[in-house]
Formats: structure tokens, sequence, C-alpha cells
């Protein structure tokens, strides 16, 4: 997300609405786009995110639930074909596109997958998220990392040891435990583009922890030329964007004085307007 109450007057000035995603473009370089998930975006809303996305901005969008989850990706090549038309626009901004599969999606329907993968426009980058437990151990998870190896894609590992090693706070605590899976990690073939994403919980320092642990791995991919995503969710998301620069700076400290390259620095996001009296208001004229 870019767009969230909670973080006006920290990282989103009031009055700047309707400019969030601009200005979150100068804390993180990258999102992860849920909203795809959910829908297919209209023209004009992908030609708002082309005007405020500066170009070495990443989206890593989400098929749409409807190829995923209500179609299975049996016969959705037409529904994979217009999504990419439809986000085609923001070009460079394009970064890997996940197929999130559901938990239901079990190696019965490894057939299906695979063939699949194998007709995905090569144009784009792409990664699949497992959320069933048969693909992370076995005979079904070893085939399916053999077909993506073959084809250069990655797993998107879900990390959500941070939310699961301490007791639940927070109702929005116990809902992520309802809805994110306790399942293990499985990094599978090498892939150019990795993707992380961190379930945290509600302490911030044990969500920050959970980052910094992929610090060392994430220098020996950047390392190896590969361009690495990490993401974090909290379980009500309020310091998301500084946990982010936090992680970023995390690896940098590892980078220093030990290798002949350096981390590109994120963008400094300028001070934040404090909210007026009139925040929240909708003005008449």
């Amino acid at each position: 997300m870019w767009a969230y109450q909670p973080w006006v007057g920290r990282f989103l000035s009031p009055q700047r609405r309707g400019r969030e995603l601009e200005e979150y473009s100068t804390w993180c370089n990258s999102v992860e786009g849920n909203t795809t998930f959910y829908a297919e975006p209209s023209e004009a809303t992908i030609a708002r995110w082309v005007d405020q996305a500066p170009v070495d901005f990443r989206f890593a969008f989400k098929l749409p639930r409807t190829v995923t989850h209500e179609h299975r990706l049996v016969g959705a090549d037409a529904l994979i074909s217009s999504f990419l038309r439809r986000i085609e626009p923001l070009g460079e901004r394009i970064g890997p596109v996940q197929i999130q599969l559901p938990p239901s999606f079990a190696p019965t329907s490894i057939a299906t997958l695979e063939r699949t993968l194998r007709v995905l426009p090569r144009e784009f980058t792409w990664a699949i998220e497992f959320r069933h437990i048969g693909f992370f151990d076995g005979l079904a998870a070893d085939r399916i990392d053999d077909v993506l190896g073959e084809l250069g894609l990655g797993r998107v590992v879900l990390d959500t040891r941070p939310l699961y090693s301490v007791p639940p706070r927070s109702d929005a605590s116990l809902d992520e435990r309802r809805t994110k899976p306790r399942l293990p990690l499985r990094l599978g073939p090498p892939s150019p583009h990795p993707i992380i994403r961190v379930i945290g919980a509600d302490d911030r320092e044990v969500t920050l922890g959970g980052l910094t642990t992929w610090s060392e791995r994430i220098v020996d991919w950047l390392g190896e030329n590969r361009e690495p995503y990490l993401f974090v969710h909290q379980p009500e998301n309020l310091d998301s964007p500084a946990l982010a620069r936090e992680a970023h700076d995390h690896v940098a400290s590892q980078v220093e004085g030990e290798r002949d390259w350096r981390l590109a620095p994120l963008p400094e996001p300028p001070p934040v307007a404090p909210p007026s009296e009139v925040a929240g208001q909708d003005r008449l004229f």
C-alpha cells in the first residue's frame, strides 16, 4: 500500500491528498502492488501511477485473484494477457509480477501450473508464491523447482516467523495469523529477482529483527548482480515505511568496508507537513 490514513502526518502530508504514491516513492523505491490482486486497475488509475511514480520505482504487482483463485490458472490466458496490457504503460516501473496461489492449490494441479509457467510472456519477470505445504518438501516441490530453474523464475518467500515468534497483542495480529500461513522457508532455484515478504508482529523491534535476518543473504544476492525485493507487513502497518528504510540501512551497513561496491541510497523524503486544523475536511469550492 501507499495511501494509508494512519501514515498521514508521519510519512504522508495531509495537504497532498491524491498524491500519496508520489510521496511514498520518496520513502521506498518499490511497493508490493496488492491492489491488483483484487481487481484489474482502470486505464485512468494506471495513468495516475505513471504520473506519480519515478521511472526507477518498481511495482511488484500480483496477478488478479480471478486468475489464481477463481479460474485456478485454468483457461486464464486471456485474463493474464488483459492484465499485462493494462499495466504495460508503466514500462520499466514494472518489477516482478507475482502469482499468489491459494492454499487449496495443491500438487495435484502441478500439470496446470507447469503449463501456465511455460507460456507466460518472457518480456515480464515472474515470481510464484505457494501456500500449500506440498510445494515445500518432497517430489512435487523438487519438480516445480526444476521447472522454475529451467525457466528462470523464482519463488516468493513468505517469512511469517516474526508474526509467530511472540504472542499476539492486537486483533489485527490475530487476524494476520488467520490469513498468513505458518510455512517453512524454501528459497527455490536462484532467481534474478528474489522476493522476500516478511510478516511482522505488533512489536516493531521483533519485525525489524525479522527483516535484518535477511541482510547477509541480500548482500550476497546483490554481489551476484541480482535485484532482490524485501517487503514488510505489520498487523497494523503503522511503521512499515520506516522499518523498510531501517532494513535498507542495515543491508548498507553490511556492505561497508567489505565490498568493492556500495548500495545505492534510498531517496530522502522531504519533511512531512503537520496536519492542519482542517485536515480531513473536504473543500466546498
